[in-house]
């Protein structure tokens, strides 16, 4: 078949009136008679799998959620039967636009994701696609072996979508690419044949062709295709460890076996649905040591890697010095910087051992190497805890160029090329120089021992001519690459953003047996179309492009980091994907519950930008796509802290209702906790009567089913006396001469547990400090921003401003004790008024207790308590000030704790109060928090800040637990005589 103009005029035709063909209710019919998981057509739906991590969008047709693959069966079957484009999707992480269609997408990672057997004998597993890469390293390790590849999104990126794209990672040094490790596939193609295939004898190759069928005639015609092109692939494939661009016929060859499974990876879901997969397991040194190497620059960097190499790491990544400058810009592990040696690029080599005595040996002979060679760089060897810290720089590389403060938005595009190792150095200086020409700035990083280059350029992707000029850049970028004898993609694939340019690398002809190869297996090219070969145009589908005008929207937050617009924070989104991660961490508290992508950081952040763009999600401001999946966000904040680009969706939530609700009634159960200091002054006048009326009987019940409460939960009691009324009785310390500290009375602390607003008195009372509490109402307004009751929000604020205007002047201090509370001065407050310099003030003079007495009274005394303890962060003091004031005054103290890795508690203010809500809030509850209380012996103490914690964890374990100052105020009376105070 010979390629001409006419011929790829005609498939582009085809391509483009696939889904005009498609009668989309009949196909929804059919699908919902015959797939027994979930079919979704709902804009809400086809809004989320519009994008994926790279520069592209493409509204699909509809989402099927297959519940195996049966249904992946059924689903293709259907959309044969109607002409409808299928792609098969696992995390949506993927940087060239393979993820993203006008089709229907199977999306199996909610339900196919089981790990089916691992066989420790033959070093193999077999898993479904949807796997997490993580949990089968974390099932192969208990055999001390591992699956090689590890792309930096190992934690939440499934095996089918690897397979896609041939990962690759920081220790594919160990094993190679995604297709060298894969054994075997079962697979469906578009028009329903099922079938295994792997390596294939000559024999075997010779009974299946003879068989005949749909089967023979596939394998028939990938025969011929080898032998037609084979001395072609031999001289045109790149040898070099990250070949990932194009399609791997080089498989087929008679030298690698007829290796069918090895060759459709890589294929990007345009030949066939992968339904299972047997992956090859390599042997996972148990022990690894980290030997940081600086240079005078990353070029240098560059050139050293043959040598390095040489000494035989497990990995081997490099960074350069404007990586590490953008991570200090962003604020991101700063801490960290310091553990690398003088440079201004730096190699990290791991090696690997039986224990850690020969994996540090092991990198000590390859220091003492490198030592007597000429010009050695700087060197420092980590074989404990650090290791990981230094680690974290490198797998920052993402979130520290994406979004960098008083820079341009970098976007993927050029992120992956791949070179012979030994010109690592070489391409360095010239992409740089190519980059510098063109007026780009970037930082460079990635997996220097395989020659594999990772970047995020400030491509203008707006303007005609700056979409002109990227491509301009692209083209050369490709022609340097080819002139290396390198390759395109070293890992993320061609997809969109870089199919166009194949034939440079391989040559027209080889392009047309890619084009046959897909062909042998998708006739009708039904499979995931326009990515790979006969692609759209590197331009066409851009996410942003030409067409992109969402307009200025009038926000009551600021966005200070992002130039005052709420469209460019929807740009945060790089759609990395580590919001959908199971375990550690806190985000997304929903989503760990019901494995949907709409409760994702991403999947949120995808809506909001899509109800902006307006073609998909039609109903703007009041849309119920955007409603209910922002309903099921706890605002916990994890995402600020945890996503690599900071997506603040507890904001962009707040500002959404404040909108969604503007002029309408609310759900009374936003009146009733969102009012709640309100409600609490007037019960504070008759607070027993309050109780009964809430606690008890038929009033009780009535009151919670008007309000929506959950029918189990409790109302928490109000006390007899609150806190302020408490400290107003109290005698001043007329001690003039000690610094002063305002105690903020928070409504939670003031109203219902005024116990701890009296142990932090006598806690920083004994600390030496003079203490002082308004004695005005006052409120932060915290339960205001989860229903976006913004209005009133500001007003608090405004009025906080003025009852403290004094204290702040002066520099007063302001102890928080509640979380939430605190985290309203130090994120809400300078978001709201970023311009007011008193407001800026108090967000700096806010503290928590620990973080307030490690910094203002290092000195102090702290009394000791012989007692263990379990510690849950509250999610705002986990993001937004960190456990190591506490870890380090409990340390003090010789209290032995465990910080809990809990996450959310999943109460959440009201959140879990609210029946709707109450599932997901004790669902998030037991997935760690809940049973560790259970497990606590009695003489355990439970330590937590948050008064929603403390609830969610009495309401579910009938365990008081207690606040830092509770604890503090405990051994200090302990001390000096004993004490028995309620909580014990």
């Amino acid at each position: 078949m010979n390629d001409t103009a006419d011929h790829r005029n005609h498939l582009r035709l085809r391509k483009s009136r696939h889904t005009a063909r498609v009668d989309t209710a009949a196909l929804a019919r059919d699908l919902a008679a015959n797939v027994r998981g979930e079919v979704r057509f709902d804009a809400g739906s086809r809004a989320l799998y519009a994008t994926d991590g790279s520069n592209y969008r493409q509204p699909p047709i509809a989402v099927v959620i297959p519940r195996d693959a049966d249904d992946v069966i059924a689903a293709i079957d259907a959309c044969r039967r109607h002409r409808a484009p299928v792609l098969s999707r696992g995390g949506g992480t993927s940087l060239a636009g393979q993820c993203c269609n006008v089709a229907v997408v199977l999306d199996m990672s909610k339900n196919m994701n089981r790990i089916l057997e691992i066989d420790p004998e033959r070093r193999t597993a077999r898993v479904q696609p949807g796997v997490i890469l993580d949990n089968l390293r974390d099932a192969a390790e208990q055999h001390h072996l591992t699956f090689a590849p590890d792309p930096a999104t190992h934690k939440q990126n499934t095996l089918g979508g690897m397979i896609g794209n041939n990962s690759c990672g920081v220790h594919s040094v160990m094993g190679g690419r995604t297709a060298d490790n894969i054994v075997e596939l079962e697979v469906v193609t578009y028009d329903g044949v099922r079938l295994r295939v792997g390596a294939t004898s000559d024999d075997e190759l010779e009974s299946i062709v003879a068989a005949g069928g749909r089967r023979g005639e596939i394998y028939r015609r990938l025969r011929e295709l080898r032998d037609r092109y084979a001395d072609r692939m031999r001289a045109r494939f790149p040898d070099i460890p990250r070949r990932v661009s194009g399609f791997n016929l080089d498989e087929l060859l008679p030298e690698n076996g007829f290796q069918v499974a090895r060759a459709l990876v890589g294929s990007e879901g345009t030949c066939v649905a992968v339904l299972e997969a047997t992956v090859r397991l390599v042997e996972s040194p148990p022990a690894r040591a980290l030997l940081v190497l600086g240079y005078p620059n990353v070029y240098a960097a560059g050139d050293h890697v043959p040598e390095v190499m040489a000494h035989g790491p497990v990995g081997l990544e490099g960074i350069d010095d404007r990586l590490v400058q953008d991570l200090r810009r962003t604020n991101l592990h700063t801490g960290s910087i310091p553990l690398l040696p003088e440079g201004r690029g730096w190699l990290l080599a791991e090696f690997g051992g039986a224990d850690r005595a020969q994996a540090e040996a092991n990198a000590r002979a390859a220091m003492e190497a490198l030592s007597a060679g000429e010009r050695p760089p700087t060197m420092t060897l980590y074989a404990d805890e650090r290791q990981k810290r230094v680690w974290e720089i490198r797998e920052s590389g993402l979130g520290a160029t994406a979004h960098v403060p008083g820079a341009k938005v970098a976007w993927p595009g050029w992120e992956d090329s791949a070179v012979p190792p030994a010109r690592v150095g070489e391409y360095l200086r010239r992409l740089r120089g190519l980059l510098e020409e063109y007026g780009y700035q970037c930082d460079l990083y990635g997996h220097f021992g395989q020659g594999c280059i990772h970047t995020r350029i400030d491509f203008d992707l707006i303007t005609a001519a700056g979409i002109e000029r990227y491509r301009r850049f692209i083209d050369a970028a490709a022609d340097l690459v080819v002139e290396l004898g390198g390759s395109f993609s070293g890992e993320h694939g061609d997809g969109q953003a870089r199919g166009e340019l194949l034939p440079k690398l391989f040559g027209d002809d080889l392009v047309e047996g890619f084009r046959e190869f897909k062909s042998i297996w998708d006739p009708e090219w039904m499979m995931n179309p326009g990515k790979v070969v006969d692609p759209y145009r590197i331009d066409e589908n851009l996410r942003l492009g030409t067409g992109y005008n969402p307009g200025e929207v009038k926000t009551v937050f600021f966005y200070p980091e992002d130039n005052g617009s709420l469209p460019r924070a929807l740009l945060r989104c790089v759609g990395v994907g580590k919001c959908r991660r199971e375990e550690g961490g806190t985000m997304c508290p929903s989503y760990r519950v019901t494995r949907e992508e709409k409760h994702t950081t991403r999947g949120r952040a995808h809506l909001l930008f899509e109800m902006l763009q307006g073609d998909v999600i039609t109903g703007g401001w009041r849309d119920e796509a955007v409603r209910e999946s922002l309903e099921l966000c706890l605002a916990c904040k994890g995402c600020k802290g945890e996503c690599p680009v900071n997506v603040d969706l507890a904001t962009y939530k707040a500002e959404y209702m404040h909108r969604y609700y503007r002029g309408r009634l609310r759900p009374l159960s936003d009146y009733a906790f969102g009012h709640i200091d309100l409600w609490s002054r007037l019960a504070a006048r008759a607070p027993r009567q309050v109780n009964r009326l809430l606690q008890e009987g038929a009033s009780a019940r009535a009151i919670r089913r008007m309000i929506g409460i959950a029918p189990t939960r409790r109302l928490p009691p109000y006390a007899d006396e609150t806190f302020q009324h408490w400290f107003g009785r109290q005698p001043l310390s007329g001690d003039g001469e000690r610094p002063a500290v305002i105690l903020w009375p928070d409504t939670f602390n003031n109203h219902f547990y005024p116990e701890i607003g009296q142990a932090a008195v006598g806690v920083l009372e004994s600390a030496g400090f003079r203490v002082r509490v308004p004695r005005e109402r006052v409120c932060c307004g915290r339960p205001l921003y989860d229903s976006g009751m913004l209005g009133r929000a500001r007003r608090l604020l405004q009025r906080t401003l003025e009852i403290l205007r004094e204290p702040i002047r002066d520099g007063v201090p302001l102890v928080v004790l509640e979380p939430g509370c605190a985290s309203v001065f130090r994120d809400e407050l300078p978001n709201l008024f970023p311009h007011d310099m008193q407001a800026l003030r108090l967000a700096r003079q806010t503290y928590l207790l620990g973080e307030f007495l490690r910094e203002k009274a290092p000195g102090y005394d702290l009394p000791q308590l012989d007692r263990r303890a379990v510690v849950h962060g509250h999610c705002h003091h986990k993001v937004l000030f960190g456990m190591e004031p506490d870890r380090q005054v409990l340390g003090k103290m010789g209290i032995g704790f465990d910080v809990l890795d809990s996450g959310c508690c999943g109460l959440s203010g009201a959140f879990g109060m609210v029946a709707a809500r109450f599932e997901v809030s004790m669902a998030a509850g037991e997935r760690v928090l809940l049973p560790a209380v259970r497990q606590a012996g009695d003489e355990t103490l439970v330590v937590t800040d948050g008064f929603s914690c403390r609830e969610q964890i009495l309401q579910g374990t009938g365990r008081r637990a207690l606040h830092l100052a509770e604890v503090i105020d405990l051994a200090r009376r302990e001390r000096v005589g004993g004490y028995h105070g309620s909580w014990r």
